[in-house]
């Protein structure tokens, strides 16, 4: 069952809250099998030098939700990138830890926590999808200062929402001192224009999705950008996707990575560029 949800204000909050509880709310736990398949994939590729360069090798797969499928998937695909990997799923939910201990091998393991991560040592990965989603806006710094604290250095927190089946999908990448990035990545045919992905915008920046804040100005962009390449259409939809991102970048947005990125339905840009104004 779902609790009420607790207004977080964490990050004067040196590990669990005053009632000795793990920091968070219990979430809905929706999840589906490679639901995470597009972030997974950023980790594993442009971002795989943090894992490889890390001291400890260890990540976290905070909030995995009902069942621990994705926690899985994301062990396997990181121990592609490096076998010594350790990967802790953590979950607020009792219940859902149990039902994941027979799923426990070398380098994945489960335990109950929440944003204060009750882990040893300091991650270098953390992923929290659809978690943050399901707290007040004014609640996000809080929480992710509780995470950026626990973070290694070259650490990296990912604060993310998707679909139900991972079409589109949306984060924010986190480095221990600010927000570095916004990525969008969505499954070609899933939409009619770019801007659909906007209902799936992490917390800090879906209520910000109106005239005069520059993540709506960004939505419009792609939109405008997308119909202008529409004559690459004809070569199919990877093509005019990378067109659109070309286009962005010649108007000034600071977009990230390249056409290997591009065509996977992946747009990374620099998070001032996003930032909501104050």
């Amino acid at each position: 069952m779902v609790q009420k949800a607790e207004r977080v204000t964490a990050p004067q909050i040196p590990g669990r809250n005053s009632t000795g509880r793990p920091v968070g709310n219990v979430t809905r736990g929706t999840t589906n099998p490679n639901r995470m398949r597009r972030v997974d994939r950023w980790l594993a590729g442009p971002q795989a030098w943090r894992l490889r360069n890390a001291a400890d090798p260890l990540v976290v797969d905070l909030g995995y939700g009902a069942t621990p499928a994705t926690a899985v998937e994301l062990f396997d695909r990181l121990a592609a990138v490096r076998q010594d990997v350790q990967v802790v799923g953590i979950e607020i939910e009792p219940e859902r830890v149990r039902a994941a201990l027979p799923l426990q091998q070398p380098g994945l393991s489960f335990r109950v926590g929440g944003f204060e991560l009750p882990v040893a040592g300091r991650p270098v990965l953390v992923r929290a999808f659809n978690v943050l989603r399901q707290y007040e806006e004014a609640d996000v710094p809080g929480i992710w200062r509780l995470v950026q604290d626990r973070l290694s250095p070259g650490g990296l927190f990912i604060d993310g929402t998707c679909d139900e089946i991972g079409r589109r999908v949306t984060w924010v990448a986190l480095d221990a001192e600010r927000p570095l990035s916004l990525s969008i990545s969505v499954r070609f045919g899933s939409f009619e224009l770019p801007s659909d992905v906007a209902e799936r915008l992490p917390k800090a920046l879906i209520h910000r999705n109106v005239p005069g804040e520059p993540v709506h100005a960004l939505m419009q962009a792609m939109d405008r950008a997308w119909l202008e390449c529409a004559p690459l259409a004809s070569f199919g939809n990877r093509q005019r996707w990378q067109g659109m991102c070309r286009t962005l970048r010649d108007a000034g947005w600071p977009v990230q990575d390249g056409p290997a990125r591009w065509r996977l339905g992946e747009l990374t840009v620099g998070w001032d560029a996003v930032a909501p104004l104050a």
